[in-house]
């Protein structure tokens, strides 16, 4: 091995460092990565450990740049699949309390056994649809999604749950102006406001990788959550627009 390629654990350790995780972050982190190498029924396409690290772990923790995301305390995961990035997050922020919410049965008993593998005491998976999730109103002050769906109808999902003053952070690839525009006029209808897209790099190399945020500004007017489905069929933007589903 070449002496500046890194070990898998020499590359969690550097992100438990580069981010000042807590003491025990790295080894929950490696457990995380176990659990999705290992299990024939984790929900990802990324399986391979050095895609793990980077498409998964680097990739969710770097919201952490972001004060909203660090300071964060009641934090909403929706659609979040094989526990990204809800999961690294919870072990980041061992003082926040963070619901992963999840459509897909099968999906949420995967993320019931990585909760356990990691040891996280702040972590529950919630089995609903977030539109059909009445606790999930107003308690949280963030709210994140990445690979779920296009801004405008994220914004949708994500306006309801939030108090006012928090953040919506959403994971996207390559930027798309007419999405970003039906974000940008859905989050107007939902009491949102647009504050910022950061280009981000997860880990060396990574292209094309933003996160964009927006804050809870007024409440959210009481017709929402729409029913199921609504927020796609009929998006509040008024286009159809990519979900941005790479990395998955």
């Amino acid at each position: 091995m070449a002496a500046n390629v890194r070990t898998i654990s020499e590359q969690i350790e550097a992100l438990a460092s580069r981010y000042e995780l807590p003491a025990n972050a790295a080894a929950q982190l490696e457990a995380l990565l176990s659990i999705v190498a290992s299990d024939p029924l984790a929900p990802t396409t990324v399986r391979d450990p050095q895609g793990i690290v980077d498409d998964h772990l680097a990739d969710s923790l770097v919201a952490l740049e972001l004060e909203p995301v660090r300071s964060a305390t009641e934090i909403s995961d929706l659609g979040t699949g094989a526990g990204f990035p809800g999961l690294p997050l919870a072990i980041a922020l061992p003082f926040a309390r963070a619901r992963l919410v999840e459509s897909n049965r099968r999906k949420c008993e995967f993320i019931a056994r990585a909760i356990d593998s990691c040891g996280l005491g702040n972590a529950d998976v919630i089995h609903a649809r977030v539109e059909m999730w009445p606790e999930g109103i107003g308690s949280a002050d963030l709210v994140t999604a990445r690979a779920l769906a296009a801004p405008d109808v994220v914004a949708e999902y994500a306006a309801p749950l939030l108090r006012r003053g928090g953040s919506l952070v959403i994971w996207r690839g390559q930027r798309d102006p007419a999405a970003e525009a039906a974000g940008e006029r859905a989050a107007a209808q939902l009491g949102l406001h647009v504050q910022e897209t950061r280009r981000v790099a997860p880990y060396a190399g990574a292209e094309h990788r933003y996160l964009h945020v927006m804050s809870k500004v007024r409440d959210t007017p009481p017709r929402f959550p729409r029913r199921p489905g609504m927020a796609q069929k009929r998006p509040l933007g008024g286009v159809a627009a990519s979900s941005d589903r790479a990395r998955r």
